[in-house]
């Protein structure tokens, strides 16, 4: 047998044994001998190692293999991991890994690749240096150096554990002052300071505001290592958000700047009043079927701001709750069922509680009766619909594949005010003779 292929299966009995050893060692290599000794191994053994290596490394080295190579590691790869070097590899070798994938895989790594826009996972970076606790200082040193020309300086590198998880962190300095021979887990600071993919920017923004730091790890709900936010672009992006989010709240649009042309604005503002316009003749139009019942009891003018306030707050309630768990993600399929069901329960308790306060104050204020049952019955039907509309709407939204964020309040603010005064009105004309 040949020297070099006596030497080849050597190396492959020893990672088919030892996958974490020898991933910690390919990892201190230069990455043109890591790269050649992956593709000369048999793919079953390259997969081994690719498993127990660093997803920014795997992801480095795998943008050199060819596509059957590709083909084989991505169909054995868990999701998590796939989807975690997919966002690494350029977009040919991610178009060509993607296309690989059987139908229910491509499935799951597109929902696990969708960050929301203002979340961590859509603005880090991920150009980041780990390395397996095992790691010697002298070989990490070596690995830096070979990777100096290709890569911005560091001043952090990470540590993970043999599932890939992070577990600890070691600046330049420390590297450098260290013991060449101690390995990384023997100098590493353990108290890591992260957060996850999809934490809102504006709370990691005050979190880096009080603790002073200019990069920040981003990890999984596994804590598996994702990437780094640097602070300055944290802060431009904050800013940004910040002015989007003032001239959204008035209806204007989010890229929209003083220095716009006056065409621009319009097109920005003019469709949105109106879809306000809209929605408001069609709550007019439920209080116009009523116009005799209000003209012969005037009073219930007066309630229907109440009936509509309370309606709209208690939905909001709903709407933000199940915002939250679409962000993060924390509404499976299985779940919507009981989630809606859980909202308008909410709502029927919230609706008894506050219709009973109401209608006594009804009552003490115009000194009818029947005039407090009529608004209690209104407030109880009305914040049922918010409870489910509010959960109902923005996961109905996301199931048609539109923003839930941009068009469930205008929805909701409708169903709210249309279903609350008929119900409220309703009442009204039940009980006419009473309230005269």
């Amino acid at each position: 047998m040949p020297k070099r292929d006596t030497l080849l299966e050597l190396v492959s009995r020893y990672c088919h044994s030892s996958p974490i050893d020898a991933a910690v060692f390919i990892e201190t290599l230069d990455d043109h001998a890591a790269i050649s000794v992956l593709k000369a191994l048999a793919p079953e053994i390259t997969l081994k190692v690719i498993k127990s290596l660093p997803e920014t490394t795997a992801a480095s080295y795998m943008e050199h293999f060819d596509d059957h190579l590709i083909e084989y590691i991505a169909g054995r790869l868990s999701p998590e991991q796939t989807s975690i070097i997919l966002r690494q590899l350029s977009e040919d070798k991610r178009k060509r890994f993607f296309h690989s994938l059987t139908e229910k895989k491509k499935k799951d790594i597109e929902q696990l690749l969708q960050y929301p826009e203002d979340s961590a996972g859509k603005i880090m970076s991920t150009d980041v240096t780990s390395f397996h606790k095992e790691a010697k200082v002298k070989d990490v040193i070596q690995k830096i150096r070979h990777q100096s020309a290709n890569k911005h300086q560091m001043s952090y590198l990470y540590v993970i554990d043999h599932e890939t998880r992070l577990i600890g962190i070691v600046s330049a300095y420390n590297l450098m002052l260290a013991n060449p021979q101690s390995t990384l887990e023997e100098i590493m600071h353990t108290e890591v300071f992260t957060v996850n993919c999809f934490t809102d920017r504006e709370i990691i923004a005050n979190e880096v505001s009080k603790r002073k730091y200019f990069a920040i790890p981003v990890v999984d709900n596994d804590n598996r290592l994702l990437g780094v936010i640097k602070a300055e672009k944290l802060i431009k992006g904050v800013q940004e958000e910040a002015t989007e989010d003032i001239l959204k709240m008035f209806g204007a649009g989010g890229d929209e700047r003083v220095s716009s042309s006056i065409w621009f604005s319009l097109k920005k503002r003019l469709p949105w009043l109106h879809v306000n316009l809209a929605t408001a003749f069609l709550a007019a139009m439920v209080v116009s079927m009523f116009e005799g019942v209000i003209a012969k009891i005037t009073v219930l003018a007066v309630y229907l701001p109440v009936v509509a306030g309370q309606g709209g707050n208690a939905g909001a309630q709903s709407l933000a709750v199940v915002m939250r768990g679409l962000i993060m993600r924390e509404i499976p399929a299985s779940r919507v069922k009981h989630l809606i069901l859980k909202e308008t329960y909410i709502g029927l308790i919230n609706g008894v509680i506050i219709g009973i306060v109401t209608a006594i104050i009804a009552f003490l204020w115009q000194g009818n009766p029947f005039l407090g049952v009529v608004i209690g019955l209104g407030m109880i039907v009305n914040l049922v619909v918010a409870g489910f509309a509010g959960a109902a709407i923005p996961i109905t939204m996301k199931a048609l594949r539109l923003d839930p964020a941009q068009c469930s309040n205008i929805i909701l603010t409708t169903v709210t005010d249309v279903l609350g005064f008929f119900a409220f009105l309703s009442f009204a004309v039940i009980f006419q003779n009473f309230l005269v």
